[in-house]
């Protein structure tokens, strides 16, 4: 049964907490915000799109990776090139699979690797070269636009939120100059109001343009995404979103606000296009158990997945 409201959402105990949480908020009373409080931070892949097999971002960057090294061989026996080029994404998976696990021996091979992607380069430079890459590429699975891949539930829970003065922001680990192309058409989230990883970049004069250097400045995940919503909010978020390890800070850190409202979607679906995996989220999942966060299941709390889908 489809409701006027979070119409993709199963009646049950998920979006009942979700709509009880914004009618406290909303009406006068002990838990009443004003608007100026009512932020609401979401993770991005995983939370408001698929992250497998690999995420978007990676996808972006595979692609990037197999022109640089189809132009210098040199690079082909290296990886991520030689992934990039074999189309095989084992490597990366792995890689990100370790970071979850805590182990990062592999992580500076692929950040030079990404920084490599974007040196030189000028922010409007990038901006065109990932608005290309969203309106041409289809994920390697679902064979659907990057902009067709948006979890229709979340998109319903983005806009709710928003129509009772909320402010929706993204804090992802991945980069925030990457989702700032597609953040505002896709999500209705403007770009000042993404928070993501960032690279070094320096104010060129003869360019007139600030140009992105040789290192990543800030890796927006784990214990760095709530201190970096608090510097560019100067507030706590009231409710969060996330869907991993690397969830757990920010979602910990919206609990601790009064009222603050910690959202886990748990991917656990075996009969639709959103593969069921824990890995990367074990932690995550333990700690909401622990300390009954609202986890929100794909197989039993959404009615569809994808706008077009139902």
């Amino acid at each position: 049964m489809n409701h006027p409201v979070l119409p993709s959402w199963r009646d049950g105990h998920a979006r009942a907490a979700l709509l009880r949480f914004v009618e406290e908020v909303t009406t006068p009373g002990d838990h009443f915000l004003v608007p100026s409080d009512r932020v609401a931070a979401f993770d991005n892949d995983g939370t408001l799109w698929p992250e497998q097999p690999i995420p978007v971002q990676l996808h972006y960057l595979t692609e990037r990776w197999r022109q640089m090294a189809k132009a210098d061989p040199a690079l082909a026996d290296r990886e991520p090139y030689t992934s990039a080029l074999s189309g095989d994404p084992a490597w990366l998976a792995s890689v990100l699979e370790d970071h979850y696990a805590g182990d990062d021996t592999r992580l500076p091979a692929l950040a030079e690797a990404v920084i490599a992607t974007q040196r030189g380069m000028d922010t409007d430079e990038l901006a065109v070269a990932v608005g290309e890459f969203f309106h041409t590429a289809r994920h390697p699975v679902l064979r659907r636009p990057y902009p067709a891949c948006a979890y229709q539930p979340m998109l319903e829970l983005l806009f709710f939120l928003r129509e009772h003065g909320f402010t929706t922001v993204l804090v992802s680990g991945g980069g925030r100059d990457f989702m700032r192309v597609i953040s505002t058409e896709l999500f209705g989230v403007p770009p000042e109001q993404v928070i993501g990883s960032t690279a070094d970049a320096h104010w060129s004069a003869s360019r007139r343009a600030v140009v992105y250097g040789d290192g990543i400045r800030v890796l927006d995940d784990g214990p760095e995404k709530p201190v970096r919503i608090w510097n560019r909010l100067g507030r706590r978020p009231v409710l969060a979103c996330g869907n991993s390890n690397g969830d757990i800070e920010m979602l910990a850190y919206t609990e601790a606000a009064p009222h603050g409202l910690a959202v886990l979607i748990h991917h656990d679906d075996d009969t639709r296009d959103d593969p069921p995996y824990d890995a990367g989220a074990q932690r995550a999942l333990a700690e909401a158990t622990r300390r009954a966060w609202l986890t929100v299941s794909v197989k039993y709390d959404w009615t569809r997945l994808y706008p077009d889908a139902l």
